[in-house]
């Protein structure tokens, strides 16, 4: 008997190299499931043609012409249930998605945060934003994190994470480059450990299913 395969919808912003690294784990049957969808709240960026390359299906949906983060959220939530998404990745995604959505796939959206959370998260640490941060204060350590999201910023529960050394001679872009290497290794298996359900949540803490 065949097992269907979960489906994944990866909300979008900029160039998709996560986006990319996820299509490769699933090329590659790394991943038990296929991308339904690949949404973007900006049209023209190149993680739309990623996707269109292999195929996938992509919209774009254009938060400037929402009136609100709500009805944006809900033009997405639509979309999503359209394709009958099991699992939402945001991938680069800049955009704060309403309560309303992230009720409705309580559990089922994972977002990856370029630093070891709970550090240098929050309102405005994304991007170069964190990498500089991460400089600033003088941390020998940093990393990425792929975490549940939940309505607060970057305080949902932690899947994996990945670490690199900081040294004295790194800059923004050097520590973003090397962070980013890490972004492509955990985010497919993160998305795998929820996708074959072996996570116990308990509030912030994660620990794995005893087999």
């Amino acid at each position: 008997m065949t097992v269907a395969l979960k489906r994944i919808g990866v909300l979008v912003s900029g160039g998709g190299s996560n986006l990319q690294a996820i299509i490769d784990a699933v090329n590659q049957q790394e991943l038990p499931a296929n991308i339904a969808v690949v949404i973007s709240n900006k049209s023209g960026v190149f993680a739309l043609e990623r996707a269109q390359n292999w195929r996938i299906p992509t919209l774009v949906i254009d938060h400037r012409q929402c009136s609100s983060s709500r009805e944006f959220s809900l033009a997405i939530l639509q979309r999503l249930q359209e394709f009958q998404i099991d699992l939402v990745c945001l991938a680069g995604f800049l955009r704060i998605l309403d309560p309303l959505l992230i009720q409705e796939f309580r559990g089922r959206i994972l977002n990856i945060h370029p630093a070891l959370l709970p550090a240098f998260g929050g309102k405005g640490m994304y991007g170069h934003h964190v990498h500089e941060a991460v400089i600033a204060s003088g941390a020998k350590f940093s990393g990425a994190t792929v975490h549940l999201v939940t309505s607060e910023t970057d305080i949902g529960p932690i899947v994996k994470q990945g670490m690199v050394t900081v040294s004295d001679e790194d800059t923004a872009d050097s520590l973003a480059a090397k962070v980013l290497q890490i972004e492509h290794q955990i985010y497919p298996q993160a998305i795998k450990l929820v996708l074959e359900d072996k996570l116990i949540f308990d509030g912030c803490r994660t620990r794995l299913k005893k087999q």
